[in-house]
């Protein structure tokens, strides 16, 4: 595999992961909002997962959004 079809690939990987982590945090909030918890156990619940859903979330988009590093030209062989 091409260096170009294995970023390809990791870069799908981290699409679907994305994916599934939010469909994860959705039915996670439909949950806590379907519970008779109260108001201020509700928001703390809801912030918690709100931190949560970013931490899991934010590295794989950084990693997606980061901008390709090549390495430098190399100079020509004598």
């Amino acid at each position: 595999m091409s260096r170009d079809e294995q970023r390809a690939a990791m870069r799908q990987v981290r699409e679907g992961l994305i994916e599934e982590l939010e469909e994860l945090y959705r039915r996670a909030f439909d949950r806590i909002g379907s519970q008779d918890l109260g108001e201020g156990a509700i928001a703390r619940l809801t912030q918690l997962l709100l931190r949560s859903r970013e931490a899991a979330i934010t590295p794989l988009q950084q990693e997606i959004e980061a901008p390709l590093i090549t390495r430098p030209p190399q100079p020509p062989s004598a």
